[in-house]
């Protein structure tokens, strides 16, 4: 029997994703780490989704939305190629058939747009990361309340990030952020309901991806 999971957004979330389970996907080759899902392949659902050499998704539809930043590999659809550090948004209704020649690694979130949020949106983030001196925030992407970026903290940061409501979701790509609760290494999921009391720090410099304004009003 299917169990809804970590679907209670008052909840505080930690997934360490190096030494979380993958599962297989419907597709030959296509691997998931479930990070919370509400329904079997439908739903409110967020995952790391990691493509072997050649595998390949079959065209289908997104009918609430599909976000996804490229972790490491290329990631391909009919729309091009996308290189580690890609951040694309593919609206409610759009249509695709996903593949990964030499494999690749995603956060993927889907059904979580908001209504009339359809815009497509392709950000290619490598020469935010790479260059020293850049703004420490890239903002990715924002609509109404919702708000996705990524964030550089230097070494030995010790700051609070600015948040709408303290209900955040982040996922650590590069060094170690710590607050109150532990030390979170590169690849650390994280949802908190109350990011706005949590001061964070930094033994290296740290790179986050965070995504605000998007949890289920109903929880």
């Amino acid at each position: 029997m299917f169990v809804p999971l970590n679907m209670d957004f008052s909840k505080a979330v930690t997934i360490d994703t190096n030494s979380a389970d993958w599962i297989p996907s419907p597709k030959a080759g296509v691997w998931r780490c479930p990070l919370e899902r509400e329904l079997p392949e439908q739903g409110h659902t967020t995952s790391l989704v990691r493509y072997e050499p050649g595998a390949a998704f079959s065209q289908h539809q997104h009918p609430k939305g599909e976000e996804i930043l490229v972790l490491d590999g290329v990631f391909c659809d009919d729309s091009g190629e996308y290189k580690a550090g890609s951040y694309l948004r593919h609206p409610a209704g759009s249509k695709h058939a996903p593949y990964s020649a030499q494999g690749c690694t995603l956060l993927v979130k889907l059904n979580q747009f908001q209504t009339g949020d359809n815009r497509r949106i392709a950000v290619d983030t490598r020469p935010w990361c790479c260059e020293p001196g850049l703004p420490v925030e890239l903002p990715l992407h924002r609509f109404g309340n919702e708000y996705t970026a990524l964030i550089r903290l230097p070494h030995g940061a010790d700051t609070f990030l600015p948040c709408l409501d303290g209900q955040v979701e982040a996922l650590v790509l590069k060094g170690t952020l710590l607050d109150a609760r532990g030390r979170y290494r590169a690849g650390t999921w994280l949802r908190r309901a109350d990011w706005f009391s949590n001061k964070l720090m930094t033994a290296e410099d740290t790179v986050l991806f965070i995504k605000q304004g998007h949890f289920p009003t109903s929880t």
